[in-house]
C-alpha cells in the first residue's frame, strides 16, 4: 500500500507516494542527498529496488461462532478475512503465513474442528503457499495433528516446528506450544501463561540455522522478546541461537494482539496487531505484506490498524 507524505516543492505543499518521490529525486543522478539529512543515492536506490519476495501476514484471527467478548468479535473473523486474501492475491504474494490463533476454544471437538474447517475454506481461496504456525488457541480441544490435519499443513511438514527456503532465504516456523514439562498442548491440557519451545526443539533449530547458511526469517506465536505471560520461558535461550547464527534477520509473532518492535543484538522482533480486535467495518481489520528486498532489508507493509516498519539488516 503507498503511505502518502507531504512534501514543499517549488514553494507549494504537494502530496506523493513516498515510493514515487524518491525514485523521482533518484533520476537526478550524482551525489544526491535529501535537504542536507545525509540520505544518500544508494538509500535512494535500496528504496526503489524490487522485492525478492511478497509474504504476507496475519495473525490471531480467533474464529468462533460465538458472542463477542470485550473487543474479541470472533464471529466478525470470517468477514475480515476476505478482503485480506483479495489483497495478498491483488499483490501476488509468494506465500502467506498465518501466525497463530486461527481459531478459538468451542464447546466440543467436532465443533471447533468446524470453525477450522469455514474459516480455512476463506483462506484457502489465497492463489499461493499457505503456512500455518500453531497457537495456543489452535489447540485447546485440539490436539497437534489434529489441526495441522484439517487445513492442510501435514502435507508440508510431518511436525509443527520445520523450515523451507524461498527466494535465496530461509524461513523457520517454531511451535512453542509446549508446557515447562515438555508435554505438548493439547486437550484442554495447559494453561496459556506456561508455554515453552522445549531443548529437542531448540536443537533442531540451531542445526537447521547452522545447515541453512541463508539470510533467515523466523515465525513463531508466542513472543521470544519479552518476558511474562506471553513470553516462552527460554526464550533467552532461543534468541542466543538466533543471534550466534549471524543470519537471522527477523523474528514475527503475534500472540500479544498489539504493534510493537524491538532489536536484540542484530536481530528485529516484531509482533503484529491482531485481526480479531473489534467489529467488521471498514477499516477496521489488521494484516501487512513483507516484503525481502537485496541485502537483507525487510520492510512490513502495514494495513488498517498494522504498523509499517522498515527493518534493515543488522
Amino acid at each position: 500500500m503507498e503511505k502518502e507524505i507531504s512534501y514543499s516543492a517549488g514553494g507549494g505543499e504537494q502530496y506523493a507516494s513516498r515510493r514515487g518521490f524518491l525514485s523521482g529525486l533518484a533520476l537526478a543522478g550524482g551525489s544526491l542527498f535529501l535537504g542536507g539529512s545525509g540520505v544518500a543515492l544508494a538509500a535512494v536506490l535500496e528504496e526503489r529496488s524490487a522485492p525478492l519476495l511478497k509474504i504476507v501476514l496475519l495473525t490471531d484471527l480467533h474464529y468462533a461462532e460465538k458472542t463477542a467478548a470485550g473487543n474479541r468479535h470472533y464471529r466478525d473473523s470470517l468477514l475480515k478475512i476476505r478482503p485480506a486474501v483479495e489483497h495478498f492475491n491483488k499483490v501476488k504474494a509468494d506465500f502467506a503465513v498465518e501466525l497463530g490463533d486461527f481459531v478459538d476454544e468451542a464447546p466440543t471437538l467436532e465443533e471447533e474442528l468446524g470453525y477450522v474447517s469455514r474459516i480455512e475454506a476463506e483462506f484457502s481461496r489465497f492463489k499461493g503457499d499457505r503456512h500455518y504456525v500453531l497457537g495456543n488457541h489452535c489447540v485447546s480441544r485440539l490436539k497437534k495433528e489434529e489441526f495441522l490435519a484439517s487445513c492442510g499443513q501435514r502435507k508440508k511438514a510431518k511436525r509443527a516446528y520445520y523450515s523451507f527456503d524461498r527466494g535465496g532465504l530461509h524461513f523457520v516456523v517454531l511451535d512453542a506450544c509446549f508446557r515447562a514439562d515438555g508435554v505438548s498442548y493439547g486437550r484442554k491440557n495447559f494453561k496459556w501463561t506456561d508455554t515453552e519451545i522445549p531443548p529437542a526443539e531448540r536443537k533442531w533449530l540451531a542445526d537447521d540455522l547452522r545447515k541453512s547458511g541463508k539470510p533467515t526469517v523466523v515465525f513463531t506465536h508466542q513472543r521470544l522478546d519479552v518476558g511474562g505471560n506471553y513470553g516462552v520461558k527460554s526464550a533467552a535461550k532461543v534468541r542466543k541461537i538466533l543471534e550466534e547464527d549471524g543470519e537471522v534477520l527477523a523474528v514475527f509473532q503475534g500472540h500479544n494482539h498489539v504493534n510493537d518492535h524491538k532489536v536484540i543484538g542484530s536481530v528485529h522482533y516484531v509482533t503484529l496487531a491482531a485481526l480479531i480486535e473489534g467489529p467488521f467495518s471498514k477499516g477496521n481489520n489488521a494484516w501487512s505484506v513483507l516484503e525481502a528486498h537485496p541485502g537483507g532489508v525487510l520492510k512490513v507493509d502495514g494495513f488498517h490498524h498494522q504498523g509499517d516498519y522498515s527493518l534493515p539488516r543488522g
